[in-house]
């Protein structure tokens, strides 16, 4: 009967193949690996499941045991999925629709779980995680402003430069020539 483990802090490819590397180390035989959860074929033991989050607190990630923990990383992976590394349009689904489906909960119960563990909406996480995608896109300067606007779900220049100065204080263009770009990790988004 296959596991499912919720692990929290793994925000990108890298983080995927980490967490693999860490279960194989282990002979864990890994079904399915996506960000924040891995499936194995078989549940691990106390024992097995206390060396493993030794192990993944050594290279930056937690194993989460409680279900309100599980459900927050589910969304946190799921709208960083979408929004960090889709390669077609942001968002292309109604978010509370899909996290509920995603869930199995209703969404007015997940956003206030997350609201009230987080100490931020749900909204203003995604908002935060968009002006990032955002940020990222400005410094390769390789797409214009509209273009970045369509590609990160924005119905606007106006819109996403709006958003963008309230957020960091600054236009996009005044971001893009800005000498020492500043980013955070995708995992300290919203703290």
């Amino acid at each position: 009967m296959p596991t499912v483990l919720h692990i929290k802090n793994m925000v990108c490819p890298r983080c995927i193949e980490t967490v693999d590397g860490v279960f194989s180390a282990m002979d864990f035989e890994v079904r399915d690996i996506k960000l924040g959860k891995v499936e194995i074929n078989k549940e691990p033991t106390g024992k097995q499941l206390q060396e493993l989050s030794e192990l993944l607190l050594e290279k930056g990630f937690e194993l989460l045991i409680d279900k309100k923990s599980k459900i927050i990383n589910q969304v946190k992976a799921e709208i960083i999925s979408l929004i960090h590394h889709q390669k077609n349009e942001i968002l292309p689904v109604n978010l509370s629709e899909h996290l509920s489906k995603l869930i199995g909960a209703d969404y007015s119960s997940i956003s206030h779980l997350f609201s009230s563990e987080e100490e931020i909406t749900i909204e203003k996480f995604v908002i935060k995680q968009k002006i990032e995608r955002v940020k990222e896109l400005l410094s390769y300067g390789e797409l214009t402003t509209s273009e970045i606007a369509f590609s990160t779900g924005y119905s606007s220049v106006a819109h996403l430069s709006s958003q963008f100065k309230k957020e960091t204080g600054m236009t996009p263009g005044q971001f893009r020539n800005l000498k020492n770009k500043e980013r955070k990790s995708l995992d300290q988004i919203g703290n």
